[in-house]
């Protein structure tokens, strides 16, 4: 009873632990790493990187001696004869059975030699497709984690609001209750109250659906429940650097993958021509056949006159030498032609593509910096005019159309700070992305 009693408690401990740490706020590097471990993304690049192995073996078993062997039991019910000199004389007996086995070894076979190269480029292309992969979970587990922040900081803001405009409202709804203030004042209020409400309500739908798509980019169960800290998303330097790093591209992994694509596009082109070497194998064999004219004398020669028993033995080399194939050869090795003046052009492209990536995020993270700068101060002096004319206001000195105005201003400003913030971020995932260190992200 006891022993059950542990094990129930135990079972009870396993499956609450997974949901109450959950309930732990989760730092972006504890995302990452969770990313790395349990997104299916990489999980099945991985799996490519084991198929690559299993490839090479497969390739490298063709260069390997190939031993076969083979059984065979006949019976003829109708013996053929060989006729000599007017005579006829019979072949065989009614029952035979052979058992033998067959050695072949390439000994000159280019295609295999240049399937073998094939093969260990194929998996050397999956590691690192392997490790892309992972380079593009964490851009976008990083990018998720910061939307959800900053939609969850535009909540608080609608939340803060929501607070100070009831405030007002009570006060004014008090002021029209004893005639000192007017309906549409009451109204408007209202108004503003609903709309708040409505945009509050469209922010907790969206981050819903963004801590879902941050879930499932880091291969997270959807119910598990998260929290982020706002921390993360506030902490901005006062300065960038951007060091100078001339072979910055070639060192990036997409150029590796394209390199080593473009190597296995050549391999191939070679393979199609070895089609016109000619090949040379070694083949063996040996053989031994029973033969009798009764099936329970079949091994029993020596009982039965008209048994035998005999073996055989071969030893030769193969060659084949391709003559002619309807210049079908010649085509394959056009199409594998172009198909690597294809990837080239993408080389270059995708060259291209990557110095303007890193150059626009540079540009993107220093327009971020300024404007989150310019922003935080826009945040602190629209707080104090509402400030201002929330006293002045209820010194009967200001307007509720004012009031209402400056608490508008004041939402716009921090909702636009906020996005600074995000876009920053975003930018600076980018650039680390373009300088191939984005795999710092896991480390700080």
């Amino acid at each position: 009873m006891k022993i059950r009693i542990g094990l129930i408690l135990w079972l009870a401990g396993f499956l609450f632990a997974t949901p109450l740490l959950a309930q732990q706020p989760i730092t972006l590097k504890e995302a990452l790493n969770y990313a790395l471990t349990h997104s299916e993304s990489i999980k099945k690049a991985q799996l490519d990187v084991e198929g690559g192995r299993h490839q090479v073996a497969e390739v490298r078993a063709s260069a390997l001696p190939q031993i076969e062997g083979t059984a065979a039991l006949n019976y003829n019910p109708v013996i053929g004869k060989l006729v000599f000199a007017g005579q006829s004389v019979t072949i065989g007996q009614p029952w035979d059975s052979r058992v033998g086995a067959q050695l072949s070894q390439q000994v000159f076979n280019q295609q295999v030699f240049t399937g073998l190269r094939a093969a260990k480029t194929t998996a050397d292309f999956y590691a690192l497709s392997a490790a892309l992969t992972e380079e593009q979970v964490i851009e976008l587990v990083a990018t998720n984690y910061y939307q959800v922040l900053v939609t969850r900081e535009q909540l608080s803001v609608i939340d803060t609001n929501l607070k100070n405009i009831r405030v007002i409202n009570e006060i004014v709804s008090t002021q029209y209750a004893n005639g000192l203030a007017k309906k549409i004042d009451v109204d408007r209020i209202k108004v503003n109250i609903t709309n708040l409400e409505n945009q509050r309500q469209e922010l907790v739908n969206a981050i819903v659906m963004l801590e879902n798509q941050l879930k499932y980019s880091m291969g997270m169960p959807i119910e598990t429940a998260i929290t982020l800290p706002e921390t993360e998303l506030k902490e901005i330097p006062n300065a960038l650097d951007f060091p100078d790093n001339p072979g910055r591209v070639n060192s990036l992994l997409e150029m590796q993958v394209m390199n080593k694509q473009l190597e296995l596009l050549d391999l191939q082109h070679k393979a199609y021509k070895a089609e016109y070497f000619p090949t040379l194998a070694l083949v063996s064999n040996y053989s031994y056949t029973a033969m009798s004219d009764r099936f329970n004398y079949l091994y029993k020669s020596s009982e039965d006159p008209m048994a035998a028993r005999f073996g055989s033995m071969l030893i030769g080399l193969n060659l084949r030498v391709p003559i002619f194939n309807g210049f079908a050869t010649r085509a394959r090795m056009g199409k594998a032609k172009v198909d690597y003046l294809k990837a080239e052009q993408d080389l270059r492209n995708t060259r291209q593509s990557l110095n303007l990536a890193h150059e626009n995020a540079k540009i993107q993270l220093k327009n971020a910096l300024n404007t989150i700068q310019s922003q935080r101060e826009n945040v602190q002096l629209a707080q104090e005019v509402y400030v201002s004319t929330q006293n002045n206001y209820n010194n009967g000195l200001a307007p509720l159309t004012d009031l209402l105005d400056t608490e508008n201003a004041l939402t716009e400003a921090q909702n636009s700070y906020t996005q600074a913030l995000l876009n920053y971020r975003i930018a600076e995932i980018q650039l680390k992305k373009a300088n191939g260190n984005i795999k710092s992200l896991i480390n700080e």
